[in-house]
């Protein structure tokens, strides 16, 4: 049985990072592909459905796009709004895709260089995201980063179900073998069902930053550990935390309530 003093020696070795608003830089293109999605729906730039519907997409960022879709359009249509959520996710992967090919996304400063360094002091890094699989490759193959790290996860790949559930999270623990707690795996990213998956999966670090979606605030009321400017700030946050010891994961869960209610607020 590994005792709690074995835990504070071993070094956090799993690295989980969002992509868009964490380590990739997209100007609000999420925003503007739903918009053209929603449009191609059938709903007006600038309406009360639109500006409903918008409020929605920012609130629940970083969740798998699909579920946000079902989220808008259920009870539309026969079988439960579930061809109409289909139809406007191809348009959302399909505008974001349009805008990624445009030359619309670039690395968040220092990700990359962060990430070459967690690798070269022997961690394993995997890069996450809401987007479907095509999608999350075009922003990869955009920035040269096919081979910057040794796996890379969408929702498909962990089951279906995105953030805020901790399967991502859990399938790079799984997959990666990198540690054998899952408390010495970080979490990084820009919105607050990042947090909240890394609370769920049990993750020892889970890291804001604030160059994407929510503010310190709303990243500290789910979960967050820490928050940093970027993610530029992760390597030598690591290191503090390998030589101070494992968080307080009790406390931290107290201070955070109940993941589920969380949630529920999100939506």
């Amino acid at each position: 049985m590994t005792s709690p003093t074995d835990i504070t020696r071993d070094p956090f070795r799993l690295v989980v990072l969002d992509m868009a608003g964490t380590t990739v830089a997209d100007g609000g293109l999420v925003e503007q592909a739903f918009s053209a999605a929603a449009q191609r729906l059938g709903v007006r730039p600038g309406s009360d459905e639109h500006v409903r519907q918008l409020a929605y997409v920012r609130a629940t960022m970083g969740e798998s796009k699909i579920s946000v879709f079902r989220h808008l359009f259920a009870g539309e249509g026969g079988d439960g709004g579930e061809d109409k959520a289909q139809r406007a996710n191809s348009a959302f992967e399909e505008a974001y895709g349009e805008l990624v090919d445009a030359g619309r996304v670039a690395p968040v400063p220092g990700a990359r260089e962060a990430v070459e360094r967690l690798a070269s002091e022997g961690r394993t890094v995997v890069l996450t995201t809401g987007f479907a699989r095509p999608t999350q490759d075009a922003v990869l193959a955009a920035l040269g980063w096919q081979d910057l790290v040794p796996l890379t996860l969408c929702p498909a790949d962990a089951g279906g179900r995105g953030r805020p559930f901790p399967d991502m999270v859990l399938a790079a623990f799984l997959r990666t073998g990198a540690v054998g707690d899952v408390r010495r795996t970080v979490v990084a990213g820009d919105t607050s069902y990042d947090m909240l998956s890394g609370v769920r999966s049990g993750a020892g670090i889970v890291a804001g930053v604030l160059t994407g979606a929510h503010d310190k605030d709303r990243l500290t009321r789910h979960g967050a550990t820490h928050v940093l400017g970027s993610v530029a700030e992760l390597p030598d946050l690591i290191a503090r935390a390998e030589a101070a010891g494992l968080p307080d994961l009790a406390a931290r869960a107290e201070s955070a309530g109940p993941p589920a209610a969380a949630s529920r607020a999100e939506a």
